[in-house]
């Protein structure tokens, strides 16, 4: 079975491993720790396991819980030390509030804290597979979180929803749930009189991106409906259906799956793993810019060729991930360059026979493969 309505993320046929992201602003109120709300939250997952499904919960929280413990204002995001502070205090609080809440139904919670460059680094990347592999099988509820304490701003997702995307591509998941404080992607600002609730959307497109609006309401979360689209291109890549939906309601999984209140991103293909790790990847090292005509030919399912490079940007080695652009500034592809920067700007623009010249040494088929290159 495949995913084809939000009911079928309440289905173990349809989504044997589910992604449950949930906000700040759902955790933690302007009285404090939401408890009663989480409580329901966690008797929902229970009840997601007594069906046969796998469950990873991705929690923000940490840095509004610290910040409150610390007494920092701007809710502990007044400054990068600042949140570094508070999140240091506040996982201690986040991680054993839910060791404590799901081990009420006899379900044991493991954390896992992550930088953007464990997920970024391909080694890094298939050790958190392997370990969230382990963890479902042996029947644990991971509970994952950016590492605050210690991410920087060069070096951070810097909201948890991306954080989810990449986390059900590296566990193969089959859905992302992102519990936020919207009912979901609406067709103009959700404040305007006549705005339409969105429930499917199949592919993200310029005209679904021109959709969203800033930041979340609450004001205390670090993820708006922009960061909810690249979350949904992210998973689209592995083929993993995502929906956001509110968190504000009582039993919010019940109310998405039973009532169908949210919208739901349909991926439209599947790349393999290697590639979709590649296309969700969030820093890259440069930038190659295409002509028209390699932009037509990257298309068809070419390689790239020096002949269709018109810039180089950055600095990057031979291996490093980097952007494909075309003129207009839109990223086509990601794809790791068979080349380093130096040696592509000698490259760029010339033909293959002139490469062996220009090099010293014979040259490789293509600046980027196709095998090693994911069109976006």
């Amino acid at each position: 079975m495949t995913i084809a309505r939000l009911s079928d993320l309440a289905d173990a046929a349809a989504c044997p491993r589910l992604v449950v992201k949930v906000g700040s602003s759902l955790l933690v109120g302007k009285q404090g720790l939401r408890r009663q709300w989480i409580e329901a939250l966690v008797a929902e997952i229970a009840a997601a396991r007594g069906r046969g499904q796998q469950v990873i919960v991705v929690s923000s929280g940490a840095i509004a819980l610290g910040a409150a413990k610390l007494g920092l204002d701007k809710g502990g995001r007044g400054s990068l030390a600042d949140a570094q502070a508070a999140a240091a205090v506040g996982q201690i609080a986040l991680s054993g509030l839910w060791a404590d809440l799901l081990g009420l139904h006899g379900l044991t919670a493991a954390q896992l804290l992550l930088t953007l460059e464990d997920l970024e680094d391909r080694r890094r990347y298939l050790n958190a597979t392997a370990t969230l592999t382990r963890l479902l099988d042996a029947g644990a509820v991971p509970v994952i979180n950016e590492n605050d304490s210690v991410a920087t701003q060069e070096i951070r997702f810097g909201d948890n929803d991306r954080l989810a995307a990449r986390v059900a591509q590296a566990a193969r998941a089959d859905a992302v749930l992102l519990l936020s404080d919207v009912d979901g992607l609406f067709d103009r600002n959700p404040a305007e009189a006549g705005a339409k609730l969105l429930s499917e959307v199949r592919g993200v497109t310029a005209e679904v991106h021109a959709m969203a609006t800033g930041g979340s309401s609450s004001g205390m979360g670090s993820g708006g409906m922009t960061s909810k689209l690249q979350a949904a291109e992210i998973a689209e890549l592995a083929g993993i259906a995502l929906a956001i939906a509110s968190g504000l309601h009582d039993a919010p999984i019940a109310r998405a799956c039973g009532e169908g209140i949210g919208t739901l991103f349909l991926p439209r293909r599947k790349a393999g793993a290697r590639k979709a790790w590649l296309g969700g990847r969030l820093r890259l090292k440069g930038a190659l810019v295409v002509d028209a005509g390699a932009a037509r030919a990257l298309g068809r399912g070419s390689s790239l060729l020096a002949a269709g490079i018109t810039a180089v940007e950055g600095e990057f080695q031979r291996g490093d991930a980097v952007a494909v652009r075309d003129a207009e500034g839109h990223v086509l592809a990601h794809g790791l360059s068979e080349y380093d920067a130096a040696e592509c700007q000698r490259l760029k623009g010339t033909q293959s026979a002139e490469h062996a010249a220009l090099l010293g040494y014979a040259p490789r088929s293509a600046v980027v493969h196709r095998d090693q290159m994911v069109l976006l």
